[in-house]
């Protein structure tokens, strides 16, 4: 007789799931609280579907922090296996200028979401939607909410893929803690990541920056160094230069209740080449435009500095060319967790094992953004979920009952 495995959610780790867990071994379900499933994948790709990275894989497993937890699952199921199983459905996929993968100029998200619900068809899964848990009993009995009904069910494995607290619009509301919280496991509160980031500007300059972008920069943060660009908003920053910093400026925010970061305008020159660039402008230019024209600064740049700077050092060429490479800007907090890409907190990974069971429940497992770990932007936070997914369903299909 076959076993019974109830996953609990319909996102990215619930796609992979019902499409690799052998159903010949299995009956299998999912019970999604949405209309649909992939609701949350769906929006990730409205600005362009940013599947995994294509960066090489030593260096890939070190953006998670903390990345221990999760080796075993990226070694089995990596991005370069996650692209080759793409292929393999027919879902072709390019790198862009960013290392970043897509799919192939043409295939919408939403194509891409079908062929997975295709695949999970074939392999006869079923699929409950607005079905909302509500309890969660002993011995592996949960109960959900479908219009005015409860129904329970009975399984012999469960799998949660209930998500993080970001983007509640799309159901990853993080109201599923208590159920679990109420079985002794610990629960970390939901903190946002890959998410805005407030500075208090001068008044004078917000509305000559807001919606600004700054590029090609680097931004270093509690020792960590990235290269990328920045959008400027009236009440700070966000884009994909800052994303990746989310856990080092989070510490500092704790532990100091602010974070410094410093930006660098030209990471390519050095300050002794900016200094000698600035020494060499005429007496009759103005500096501004010398700047603009010798280090290619915009506008941006130059409102920065000299809102940063008093006019003798804005004219002082050693304290400017250093405020070009070491620009500071100080965060006093995150942006709303609820308009965050993501977010940590969840379960403490101390409570699961090492093939993501539950040591408190046998035969629960917690997989995604369900589990207290940081992944930036670029598709790491996608291909962690398909790795984990994929990791558990050929574990589960290689045991024995």
């Amino acid at each position: 007789m076959k076993k019974k495995v109830t996953i609990v959610g319909g996102g990215a780790c619930a796609l992979m799931l019902a499409c690799e867990l052998n159903t010949a071994k299995f009956d299998v379900s999912i019970y999604e609280k949405n209309g649909a499933l992939g609701r949350k994948f769906l929006v990730a790709g409205e600005g362009g579907l940013n599947l995994t990275h294509s960066e090489n894989q030593k260096n890939f497993i070190t953006r998670y922090t903390p990345a221990s937890f999760f080796e075993n699952s990226f070694l089995h199921f990596s991005n370069k296996d996650f692209i080759l199983w793409l292929n393999e459905l027919g879902i072709t996929t390019f790198v862009g200028s960013s290392g970043r993968v897509f799919p192939s100029r043409g295939i919408k998200p939403i194509e891409v979401l079908n062929t997975f619900l295709n695949k999970i068809k074939k392999n006869k899964v079923e699929i409950f939607t607005k079905h909302t848990l509500k309890k969660f009993s002993h011995e592996n009995i949960l109960y959900f909410e479908s219009g005015s009904v409860l129904k329970e069910i009975k399984s012999d494995i469960i799998i949660f893929c209930l998500g993080g607290a970001s983007w509640p619009v799309t159901g990853s509301d993080g109201i599923w803690t208590a159920l679990i919280k109420e079985k002794g496991i610990q629960i970390n509160p939901f903190k946002a990541s890959n998410c805005s980031f407030k500075i208090n500007w001068p008044d004078a300059i917000v509305s000559k920056i807001e919606g600004k972008v700054l590029k090609n920069i680097s931004i270093t943060c509690g020792g960590k160094i990235h290269l990328g660009e920045i959008v400027l908003t009236k009440t700070g920053i966000e884009g994909s230069g800052i994303y990746p910093l989310s856990p080092e400026i989070r510490i500092q925010l704790e532990e100091k209740k602010i974070a410094e970061i410093v930006l660098d305008f030209k990471p390519n020159l050095s300050l002794e080449k900016i200094q000698e660039k600035l020494n060499s402008k005429p007496s009759e230019t103005n500096i501004t435009e010398h700047l603009k024209k010798h280090l290619n600064l915009s506008n941006i740049h130059v409102q920065l500095l000299k809102s940063y700077l008093s006019k003798e050092d804005f004219l002082n060429n050693i304290i400017l060319s250093k405020k070009v490479k070491e620009f500071k800007l100080l965060i006093t907090e995150t942006g709303p967790i609820e308009d965050a890409i993501s977010t940590i907190g969840g379960i403490d990974l101390k409570e699961i094992d090492s093939n993501f069971q539950l040591k408190k429940l046998p035969e629960c497992y917690a997989i995604g953004e369900m589990l207290d770990y940081d992944a930036p932007t670029g598709g790491y936070l996608l291909q962690s979920c398909f790795s984990m997914a994929k990791f558990l369903s050929d574990r589960l299909n290689s045991v024995t009952f």
